[in-house]
C-alpha cells in the first residue's frame, strides 16, 4: 500500500507533489508521520513534506473531531459498549488525559479515530484540538527527519 502511495506521489508533476501528500496524509493510518515518510522516500525536500502531512492529517482529524462533537451534543444518552480498541483507549484517556492520548494514542489508533473518541468520551473539543495538533507536528517531524536521514544514508549524499 505504501509503495503505491509513494507511486502515486511521484506520478503527479513535482510542482503538485505537495498536493499528493496532503491527500494520502489525510488516510487514517498513514497520517502525518507516513505522509512526511512517504513524501521525503518520493522525493520532496522535508520543509515541504513535513508542511503538507501536517495540513493533510490536521484537515481530517478537525473535521472528525466537528462531528464527533456535533453527535455527542446530539446523543446525550446511552452509550453502546466499547469495542476492546476504544477500551484501550478509554483507559489512556483515564489515566493520561488528552495530552497523553494525544501524543501516545497513534500507537493504538490513528489520530483521526483518537481525537474523535476523546471528544465523544466528553473532553474538550479545543484541547483536544490543540493537543492532536501539536501531536500530528511532532510525529511528522520525528518520522521525517528519520526518513530524510535513511535517504541520505542510502543515497550516500
Amino acid at each position: 500500500m505504501y509503495e503505491s502511495l509513494q507511486n502515486f506521489t511521484q506520478s503527479m508533476p513535482e510542482t503538485l507533489q505537495w498536493v499528493a501528500i496532503i491527500l494520502i496524509s489525510a488516510i487514517p493510518f498513514v497520517e502525518s508521520y507516513l505522509g512526511t515518510a512517504i513524501g521525503v522516500v518520493a522525493g520532496l525536500p522535508l520543509f515541504v513534506a513535513v508542511p503538507a502531512a501536517v495540513i493533510g492529517n490536521f484537515v481530517s482529524m478537525f473535521v472528525l473531531v466537528q462531528i464527533a462533537y456535533r453527535a455527542r451534543r446530539k446523543i446525550k444518552g446511552e452509550q453502546p459498549p466499547l469495542s476492546p480498541r476504544k477500551q484501550k483507549i478509554k483507559a489512556m484517556f483515564d489515566r493520561f488525559g488528552v495530552p497523553g492520548v494525544s501524543l501516545l494514542g497513534q500507537w493504538v489508533l490513528p489520530s483521526q479515530i483518537t481525537s474523535s473518541l476523546m471528544v465523544s468520551f466528553g473532553a474538550s473539543k479545543n484541547a483536544v484540538i490543540l493537543w492532536q495538533s501539536i501531536s500530528i507536528l511532532l510525529w511528522a517531524l520525528g518520522f521525517g527527519v528519520l526518513a530524510h536521514l535513511g535517504v541520505t544514508t542510502l543515497l550516500g549524499a
